[in-house]
């Protein structure tokens, strides 16, 4: 007889599980779909490459026109039609041009002309034209205007049997404005050289009159030139007007330019002073001729401005050393050794010729 079972003892369970198939699962190709189109997305991108790199210009041209897609607007690329106004690729050129025959349409528009008309044009000849009837005179056209008149003159010039085409400035008729400005000018110039030569008279007898003088009146030399009037104080061989080699004025220099500061103070004309030597050389090596005549120049700007003549009508104060000599057939001679004062003019030097029997 078997022996029953203990309730109070633990039984052991042993679960083994299995796999009804064999085989592993399966999960599906669509990564295969998806790989196929990368290689052939890169096959056509190498294929794109190649034909770029293995066509022409024209050759591309030819087959972007041949995949175009069809436009009623434009006979190559989408969207360069009149929408929005672009151009294609190939628009040079009347054959291929994709903008058709230009026209040109008669319309009603004012005609414009390039010399500027005067409002003398009624309103109702500018509706008139407008209107498409007969376009009014341009002013330019009529009798009364400024390029007749000057046409007319031209034309009757040409008439003239003594007329010249090459004729210079001079030689042409003169307006009666250009001739009153001419005109003038000579008077002011006229009157510019009496002022003058009364000016050089009071500075001659201002030094004839003084006694102290007499012996040194031949060495200032009062002479008229085109820049105005020129006063030269020159050297004589026993007479200097300056210490030789030295700046310094003599007392017979100083007495000289006290005469004439009186009468150049009057006038209003600009001075321009200048100073000369000979070309022996300086003794002195620190110091050239350059100097020396610059020096001599500034010591009579200063004798002038001492005696009364205003400073601010003082022009220019040089020094040309030996490079103007009064005697170039003597570059050692006294008279090379000066001092110039021109008194420049306000107005140009008239240039018509001097009517014979006045003087110079």
């Amino acid at each position: 007889m078997a022996a029953k079972a203990d309730p109070n003892e633990r039984k052991l369970v042993v679960i083994v599980r299995g796999d009804d198939a064999g085989e592993p699962p399966h999960h599906g190709g669509a990564w295969k779909v998806a790989y196929a189109d990368f290689m052939t997305a890169l096959m056509a991108f190498f294929l794109l490459m190649w034909l770029l790199n293995a066509t022409t210009e024209e050759q591309r041209k030819g087959l972007a026109d041949y995949f175009s897609p069809t436009n009623l607007f434009g006979h190559t690329l989408s969207g360069s039609g009149q929408p929005f106004g672009g151009h294609t690729p190939n628009d040079d050129g009347s054959m291929v041009s994709d903008r058709g025959a230009q026209q040109v349409i008669p319309g009603k528009a004012p005609i414009q002309f390039d010399v500027e008309e005067d409002d003398s044009n009624t309103p109702a000849q500018a509706q008139q034209h407008r209107d498409g009837g007969v376009s009014p005179e341009p002013s330019c056209a009529r009798r009364d205007h400024p390029l007749m008149h000057q046409a007319a003159q031209t034309d009757a010039l040409r008439a003239d049997p003594q007329f010249t085409p090459n004729a210079s400035p001079q030689q042409l008729p003169q307006t009666p404005a250009a001739a009153a400005r001419e005109e003038a000018a000579h008077a002011a110039a006229a009157r510019e050289d009496r002022v003058l030569q009364a000016a050089a008279a009071q500075m001659r007898e201002a030094v004839q009159q003084d006694a102290s003088l007499r012996e040194i009146a031949k060495q200032l030399v009062i002479e008229q030139i085109p820049e105005g009037l020129r006063l030269q104080l020159l050297d004589a061989e026993r007479g200097s007007m300056f210490a030789l080699g030295s700046a310094v004025a003599n007392d017979r220099a100083r007495q000289l330019v006290q005469k004439l500061a009186p009468v150049l103070s009057k006038l209003t004309n600009a001075l321009s002073i200048s100073g000369h030597t000979d070309s022996a050389l300086f003794p002195s090596p620190d110091k050239t001729n350059w100097e020396l005549s610059a020096e001599r120049a500034n010591a009579t700007r200063r004798l002038l401005v001492e005696n009364g003549v205003p400073e601010a009508r003082i022009r220019s104060v040089t020094g040309n050393a030996d490079r103007d000599l009064l005697v170039p057939g003597d570059p050692l001679a006294a008279a090379n050794r000066r001092v110039a004062i021109v008194v420049l003019r306000n107005t140009p030097a008239d240039p018509s010729p001097p009517v014979p029997g006045t003087a110079p």
